[in-house]
């Protein structure tokens, strides 16, 4: 990501102090880069940040790919803004400014290359500018919210944490109508359950508490037990509960699979199929999560994926087999009212 800023004078950062805390490509340049090394930025970042995003583009169609990337692009560095600066105050001015950027990408004058190339994208798809905004607002709230009384209170924040990120794919795909919003909602809102689940520890060190803390109250767990690693019976118990809540959720949003085209519903499943494995896995380590993040194995990833691959493989068959017409795509739902992918 680097080398973009040093081989092209147009990506040399503007000075800006809390840039200075993340990656050197990250900052806003001086001036905006081509429409190409923009595409080439946010390709690069989503196919080197993340390894389970690289693997599920194997399965997007080639026309999305680049579209895909610029959202990955756009999100992966708000996110690194919220959460990656160590300093809230710092935080919330850089939150500020990459409004300001998403603000002239739909003005049509944007500088920063997630932005170049991401008008191309939102103006292929008319994609409402409050589905990008939406995500600020949690990585916002993330500097002065700490805490979260109720479930009420996480499920509000996943609506801007996690919800958004669903409406976009949909988005790409040609999918505009508010069931499938909906039912995306509830698949979005399980996957963060399930990360803040595997990561108490890891959010605990960052000051962070997402477990309700009328929970903690009701299984008798403190606040001190997950500050000293403590997996004492009640926490593990509650562990459970939150672990069946978000299995729940999952199956919420598990229609969605057959209301979009097949290409969509693989990656779906794969997305939900991971999110499910860190249910799993931290059922397998009796919900003793504290100090010992539950992970999914390699050969549970290569199963998965291989799983999709075969999906992948059928799918095909059966648009050859159709003479190339695929069931249920966007483009033939009478109940899809935007563009077609």
């Amino acid at each position: 990501m680097t080398q973009i800023a040093a081989q092209n004078p147009s990506l040399s950062p503007a000075p800006a102090t809390g840039w200075s805390r993340l990656p050197a490509a990250y900052a806003i340049p001086s001036s905006a880069p081509t429409l190409a090394q923009s595409r080439k930025y946010c390709a690069r970042l989503a196919r080197t940040h993340y390894e389970n995003f690289s693997v599920a583009t194997w399965f997007l169609p080639r026309r999305l790919r680049q579209h895909f990337f610029n959202v990955y692009a756009y999100c992966r560095i708000s996110d690194d803004l919220g959460d990656e600066v160590g300093d809230p105050a710092a935080s919330l001015e850089l939150l500020d400014q990459w409004q300001a950027e998403l603000d002239s990408c739909y003005s049509g004058s944007p500088r920063h290359p997630v932005f170049v190339a991401l008008s191309e994208t939102v103006r292929q798809f008319d994609i409402p500018k409050r589905e990008f905004s939406d995500l600020l607002v949690a990585f916002r709230q993330d500097q002065a919210v700490t805490r979260f009384e109720t479930f009420g209170d996480v499920l509000a924040y996943c609506r801007y944490s996690a919800n958004p990120v669903g409406h976009l794919v949909l988005y790409l795909c040609g999918y505009r109508d508010a069931d499938r919003q909906q039912l995306s909602d509830c698949t979005c809102t399980a996957l963060q359950l399930a990360n803040f689940w595997q990561d108490v520890s890891t959010d605990y060190a960052k000051g962070r508490i997402y477990l309700p803390l009328e929970d903690l109250r009701r299984f008798g767990v403190s606040e001190q037990d997950i500050a000293a690693n403590r997996n004492t019976a009640a926490f593990c118990a509650m562990m459970k509960f939150e672990t069946e809540r978000a299995q729940e959720w999952f199956q919420r949003g598990l229609p969605l699979v057959k209301k979009v085209d097949r290409e969509l519903a693989i990656d779906l499943e794969l997305f939900s199929r991971g999110g499910q494995e860190i249910l799993r896995a931290i059922e397998r380590q009796g919900y003793a999560v504290l100090g010992n993040r539950p992970t999914i194995s390699k050969s549970r990833k290569l199963a998965l994926v291989a799983r999709a691959a075969m999906g992948k493989l059928f799918s095909n068959f059966l648009a050859t087999d159709s003479h190339g017409s695929t069931p249920n795509t966007p483009r033939n739902d009478p109940n899809n009212k935007g563009v077609s992918a």
